[in-house]
């Protein structure tokens, strides 16, 4: 696999050209810490989704789970044959539903004075 980033720099700032100087080492700095990420305006809505109404804030509550549905212990004749580890981490939003459900959960106790101990 080629690592797209140090090639870049390679290629734009060649090492006997560029003398090690403050501003190419900060143009080396900047590129190699850019990060093309395409989902990052779906994960910003996310973000900043408002939870203005106990309705949404309950369906979100019953959407998104509290812990990974998928982590799962094989066992057979009551031994443990592997473990499946959690799944959900893979998910790109998993922050963001996490996140999501956390809010929608201080909303509908702080804001709603509801108890919310059937989603926990």
């Amino acid at each position: 696999m080629v690592d797209v980033t140090a090639y870049t720099n390679q290629q734009l700032f060649p090492q006997e050209s560029l003398p090690h100087s403050p501003a190419s080492q900060t143009a080396k700095t900047f590129l190699s810490n850019f990060k093309f990420d395409p989902l990052h305006p779906l994960k910003q809505w996310l973000e900043t989704l408002p939870i203005q109404s106990p309705k949404l804030a309950h369906r979100l509550c019953q959407l998104i789970p509290a812990q990974c549905p998928f982590e799962r212990d094989i066992t057979v004749f009551g031994k443990v044959l592997f473990h499946i580890p959690p799944l959900c981490k893979l998910n790109p939003f998993y922050e963001q539903f996490v996140s999501l459900r956390f809010r929608a959960l201080c909303y509908l106790a702080d804001d709603c004075g509801e108890d919310i101990s059937m989603y926990c």
